[in-house]
């Protein structure tokens, strides 16, 4: 995808930090700065990584222009030192990331950041923007994916996102996080990602008659004919016309029909209604697709009520994940270099949720090499060896008391270095390889975690030695 340049697209006080840190001889001191959540949105068990390969692009082309610097000199406060800084700035510092569809938990570092410190804290915004926004689309789209039971899901929200990069990449996150594709003809264009649709309701009214309509579209497309059903009345008008339609246009092509969709009314009534009226017409493998403002809980609640749905397309409640429609990612400063050495630095606060884990870290996962599952995350300082031929004693950070010895298992560090001094080290996978891997990762969670309501607490602990490097700095504070 042709690159929109975004250098710009930042907070004003990463700027003004920027020029300050330049003022006053900072702006070669190396500095950490970790991004996680604190939250899964909508008290879900897990999130779902995304936006790592619109990071990467972001970084790479990460420069100031003579347009940029103009209108930062237009601003009236930046030193002309510091604008020919800008002029030849060149993006040099390390970062490691969680890869795409990885489950995720909060409170744990899926993004690091390690370099000079004007650089590192500018990048503040995009990384936030881009890796929140997918996120959360991918998070909502496995919300809805598992809600589906096995039925294919397809993201119709284009025209409901919040503008078209909304529309764009939440169609990708949407993809990461299962659905088979996407209304979005572009996405197909730039990702891969299969784009899908039919017909509107427009499209019916612009014949003389509904039968007219289908005859019509079945006749431009007789190899996957699917006929929306409901613009005047699904049971009486739209399914006895499409049944006629299949028999007289699409069979005689020597085809089957490919489905009819319901996108108004008692979907679960007028389903079972159609399931019945197909089936006793010999269409017992056409497919019926529901739309309509559905998410993960409608289609949770048709499905217990008995629907007959064989395919969901899922709008405006998956592309703005309306139930929760922020994932609150944050980005902070952990720790700085003096003189070589790694000084670790602590966010304190009365709400305990705020208080952030100090220093340069590893993230790992350990798997139980029995079941394969996911066992617990862990966070380490840098340079921690997890053995695993020796049993491994968790702890709950805060409840300390809660203690568990695991053993006969594997440790997995999660986080990838993606940039080395400014140089990007990572060929990202094939998006439909993250959406498998995705699929994988999720598999290794216990079915408690996976609930949608009150789920199982996956423990991300942290090891002692930073347990202990945590209390002393707070005490010290």
């Amino acid at each position: 995808m042709d690159y929109k340049k975004l250098t710009l697209m930042t907070d004003f006080y990463e700027l003004t930090m920027a020029n300050g840190y330049f003022e006053n001889g900072l702006k070669d001191e190396e500095a950490y700065f970790d991004m996680f959540f604190r939250r899964v949105p909508e008290g879900g068990g897990f999130a779902i990584m995304a936006g790592v390969e619109q990071l990467i692009d972001y970084l790479k082309n990460l420069s100031f222009d003579n347009q940029d610097i103009e209108f930062l000199r237009s601003k009236g406060i930046f030193s002309e030192e510091f604008l020919d800084y800008l002029r030849d700035f060149k993006f040099t510092c390390d970062v490691w990331a969680v890869p795409e569809g990885t489950p995720i938990f909060p409170n744990e570092p899926i993004v690091t950041v390690r370099g000079p410190v004007i650089q590192a804290q500018f990048i503040e915004t995009m990384v936030l923007i881009t890796i929140n926004h997918q996120s959360l689309i991918a998070t909502k789209a496995n919300r809805i994916v598992r809600a589906a039971q096995g039925r294919a899901v397809m993201e119709f929200g284009s025209r409901r996102a919040q503008g078209y990069d909304g529309a764009l990449y939440g169609a990708r996150a949407a993809y990461i996080g299962g659905c088979v594709g996407s209304a979005c003809t572009l996405a197909e264009k730039e990702f891969g990602v299969p784009a899908l649709g039919t017909m509107a309701h427009s499209w019916i009214q612009m014949f003389p008659t509904e039968l007219d309509a289908f005859r019509a579209y079945a006749r431009t497309y007789p190899d996957s004919c699917t006929l929306l059903v409901d613009t005047y009345n699904t049971l009486k008008s739209g399914v006895p016309n499409a049944i006629k339609v299949f028999e007289e246009e699409v069979v005689p092509r020597g085809f089957r029909p490919a489905g009819i969709r319901i996108d108004s009314g008692d979907i679960t009534y007028l389903s079972k209604e159609a399931r019945k009226m197909l089936d006793d017409a010999g269409f017992s493998d056409c497919k019926i697709v529901a739309s309509n403002s559905l998410d993960d809980q409608i289609i949770r609640e048709l499905l217990l009520e008995g629907a007959r749905i064989d395919l969901f397309g899922v709008g405006e409640r998956l592309i703005t994940s309306k139930a929760e429609p922020v994932f609150g990612g944050v980005y902070k400063l952990v720790a700085v270099e003096k003189d070589g050495e790694i000084v670790p630095k602590i966010k304190v606060s009365d709400n305990i949720g705020k208080i952030t884990n100090p220093g340069y870290k590893d993230l790992w996962r350990l798997f139980d090499n029995e079941t394969g599952k996911a066992i617990a995350d862990l966070i380490t300082l840098k340079g921690e060896v997890i053995d695993e031929s020796q049993p491994y004693e968790l702890f709950d950070p805060e409840f300390t008391w809660k203690r568990k010895i695991v053993s006969n298992f594997t440790a997995k560090k999660l986080q990838v270095q993606i940039f080395d001094k400014g140089k990007c080290v990572y060929q990202g996978p094939r998006l439909k390889d993250i959406r498998t891997y995705c699929k994988e990762q999720i598999d290794t969670l216990w079915d408690e975690v996976k609930r949608f309501e009150n789920p199982h607490n996956y423990y991300v602990d942290l090891s002692l030695p930073l347990w202990e490097l945590k209390e002393r700095l707070l005490h010290s504070y």
